[in-house]
C-alpha cells in the first residue's frame, strides 16, 4: 500500500458469514490484496421459448448474477515481522486457506452429532445449514451469495512445507428473493442491493434521440 499522504484509504473487499436466524456476524474475510479484476455474468428470468406473444416481455424475477473473482494470499508483508506474526512463522498462509475452505464444508461437530442422531436411530435428519454468506465490495454492495467454485493454487512453500503464496479463484452466485424469499436477512440484503443499482442507474447521463441520430421512434 503507498505511504504517499494523499493516496485515498483503499477499502478492501471481503466476505462476511452471519447467523441467518440472528443475524449475528459469525466472522469477516477480509482479501488481502484487492483482486484486479470482478466479472459479473446475468442470466435473465425470462418465460422462454415457448410464452405467448403477450408474455415475451415479462421478467418472471431477478437476473441469475454470477462473480467470479482471483484472490492473492501472500505472507511476505507478514514475515518482514516474525515476532508480531508468529502463527504465519509457523503455518504460513495455511490458516487463511482453511478459513476459505470452510465456506463450502460444513463443520466436524455437525458430522459427529448428525451420525450419533443416525446411530440412536433417528429417521429422518435435517441437512445441516451453513450460515448466511456475503460477498462486501464496497457499502453499496453487499449480497448474499453461494460458493459455487472454489480453487486453489499453491505456489511457493516454506522447509515444512506450509505454503506461503497461494491464488485462490473463487466462484459465487447471488442468491436472490426467489432463493431466500423476502423475509429471509439474505433477502432483505438482496432487496436493498438491486435497490442501490436502481439508484445508481437514475444518476447515469442521459441523452435524447438525437444522440443516436434518429428524430423519435416511428
Amino acid at each position: 500500500m503507498t505511504t504517499f499522504p494523499n493516496s485515498p484509504r483503499v477499502i478492501k473487499g471481503g466476505i462476511v458469514l452471519v447467523d441467518p436466524a440472528s443475524a449475528r456476524v459469525l466472522r469477516v474475510i477480509s482479501l488481502q490484496y484487492n483482486p484486479g479484476t470482478l466479472t459479473r455474468t446475468f442470466q435473465a428470468q425470462r418465460m422462454g421459448d415457448g410464452a405467448a406473444q403477450s408474455e415475451v416481455l415479462r421478467l418472471k424475477g431477478p437476473a441469475s448474477e454470477t462473480l467470479k473473482l482471483e484472490a492473492e494470499i501472500d505472507a511476505a508483508d507478514q514475515l518482514e515481522f516474525p515476532e508480531q506474526h508468529q502463527s504465519v512463522v509457523e503455518f504460513g498462509v495455511a490458516p487463511q486457506l482453511a478459513l476459505l475452505e470452510a465456506l463450502i464444508n460444513p463443520a466436524s461437530a455437525s458430522l459427529l452429532a448428525n451420525k450419533a442422531l443416525a446411530n440412536a436411530g433417528t429417521l429422518e435428519i435435517a441437512p445441516m445449514e451453513s450460515a448466511l454468506t456475503l460477498f462486501v465490495w464496497g457499502a453499496s454492495r453487499i449480497v448474499p451469495v453461494q460458493v459455487t467454485e472454489f480453487s486453489i493454487i499453491e505456489e511457493a512453500f516454506d522447509p515444512s512445507l506450509n505454503p506461503l503464496r497461494a491464488k485462490v479463484n473463487l466462484g459465487l452466485r447471488v442468491l436472490t428473493i426467489d432463493d431466500l424469499g423476502f423475509d429471509h436477512k439474505g433477502g432483505g440484503l438482496f432487496m436493498a442491493y438491486l435497490q442501490s443499482r436502481e439508484q445508481l442507474a437514475k444518476k447515469a447521463a442521459t441523452f435524447g434521440f438525437d444522440a443516436l441520430g434518429i428524430g423519435g421512434i416511428p
